[in-house]
């Protein structure tokens, strides 16, 4: 069972990208660790790593204990990937996964978590806004002096 999947709640339609034409039909899709690492990047480690924090709370199993994901797994795990962007701490991350799993009542606390973390992201953006413009500066000054020195070398 996935993160939506256990609490019986609808799926929230931003859960992630999509992971292309190589995805299964639903009914069909259980991938492997190993394409799941495929798919998405990630090491094997860190899809372990994942589950046991409680961030993917529970992956199917096959009868021989391979680790089956499907689809909506695949979902989520494309949202973490973007908290995890966003500079979002995993202490976070996971609370936001136990908050879905509690179910429908804890929109508002899902909903100011992710709030918050936009006014993070946003002033990262400022900041790294501010940068871009004191290096900008730096190139046309550079620029203006290169072409400076190469007026006076003709």
């Amino acid at each position: 069972m996935t993160v939506m999947e256990t609490t019986g709640t609808r799926a929230d339609s931003c859960a992630g990208p999509s992971w292309g034409t190589d995805r299964r039909p639903d009914g069909q899709d259980r991938y492997t660790i190993s394409e799941v690492v495929a798919f998405t990047g990630l090491t094997a480690h860190t899809l372990r790593w994942y589950e046991r924090i409680g961030l993917m709370p529970h992956i199917d199993r096959s009868h021989t204990g391979q680790r089956r994901y499907s689809n909506r797994d695949l979902d989520w795990l494309g949202l973490v990937g973007k908290l995890r962007l966003t500079g979002m701490p995993v202490a976070d991350m996971v609370r936001y996964a136990e908050l879905v799993r509690e179910g429908d009542h804890t929109y508002g606390e899902r909903f100011e978590l992710l709030k918050a973390t936009r006014e993070d992201v946003r002033a990262r953006i400022a900041e790294l806004q501010d940068t871009l413009a004191v290096l900008d500066r730096k190139i046309t000054f550079y620029a203006d002096a290169g072409q400076a020195l190469a007026s006076e070398r003709s």
